[in-house]
């Protein structure tokens, strides 16, 4: 990357919080380990991409598209969530993956020098997709 920040400046961590696997049944060993493979996953990607990219804004847009990612992945959770209960089965394993993929955000926007490029690279998708606010 070209822009001023350093190496060690634009380092990513990202981890599953200790209260999210402590959420999990004692037969949850299976999806602890799924969870951390995931984050894994998604860290090592992005360590890539950002590695790849030219500018801490392009950085940011990938670090955007991993968000909207996320978003999808937590809202298609939190969907499961009442049809689990309507069908009498527990939800926790819905819960769990739905507030990892909340803490994963926060813990992207965590990370100063990405921050404030997030927020720019979310605005400017929004007017690039043609959404107005005040428009009815």
């Amino acid at each position: 990357m070209t822009d001023d920040a350093s190496e060690t400046d634009r380092e990513l961590s990202l981890g599953v919080p200790q209260q999210i696997l402590e959420s999990l049944p004692e037969d949850g060993a299976n999806a602890a380990a799924d969870m951390k493979e995931a984050v894994g996953g998604l860290q090592r990607s992005l360590e890539e991409a950002i590695e790849s990219a030219d500018s801490e804004s392009e950085a940011a847009g990938y670090a955007v598209d991993a968000i909207e990612h996320l978003e999808d992945r937590m809202e298609t959770y939190d969907e499961f969530i009442p049809e689990l209960r309507a069908w009498g089965q527990s939800p926790i394993y819905a819960i769990a993956w739905r507030n990892l993929y909340a803490e994963l955000i926060a813990q992207l926007y965590e990370h100063e020098w990405l921050a404030t490029h997030i927020d720019r690279e979310r605005n400017y998708r929004l007017v690039e997709d043609g959404i107005r606010f005040g428009d009815r």
